[in-house]
């Protein structure tokens, strides 16, 4: 593989249309794009010219202090390389750097233990997005 990781400050077309290929096409979601997109960070992994991974890091709040990772998803054909990995590591390093000192998500349920094997612990926040059960999950940044 030949990736390249991005940073963006608005969803590009690809990371549109990679969304669009996962969330809408592949798992049925019909609300994937939001005002959120407008102001979050983007993350975007190619392998060579194709775009493989992709998540979004927006502040919870007005202090910078809590962040919320979302709209992680990986191409079909490149799930079990790590990228995801990859995309929840880069999204962290942009918290910290912005002085973050947490981050949340809200998980599908089947990805959970993705989640807890990067250091997230579920809450007791379970809900329905979409007809699909997710629960909250959080990781303190502070080292």
């Amino acid at each position: 593989m030949d990736l390249r990781i991005y940073l963006y400050n608005k969803p590009v077309s690809d990371i549109k249309a990679l969304r669009t290929e996962v969330f809408i096409e592949e798992q049925g979601f019909e609300n994937e794009f939001d005002d959120i997109d407008n102001r979050a960070t983007h993350v975007l992994i190619y392998d060579g010219k194709t775009p493989v991974a992709t998540g979004r890091l927006f502040a919870e709040g007005d202090d910078n202090d809590d962040f919320i990772i979302g709209r992680v998803c990986v191409k079909k054909e490149y799930r079990g390389k790590k990228l995801g990995k990859r995309v929840i590591l880069a999204l962290e390093e942009d918290a910290r750097k912005m002085g973050g000192k947490s981050v949340s998500v809200s998980a599908q349920c089947r990805v959970q233990g993705f989640y807890e094997a990067l250091g997230y612990t579920a809450t007791d926040d379970l809900h329905d997005d979409e007809g699909v059960p997710h629960v909250t999950m959080v990781k303190s940044l502070r080292k």
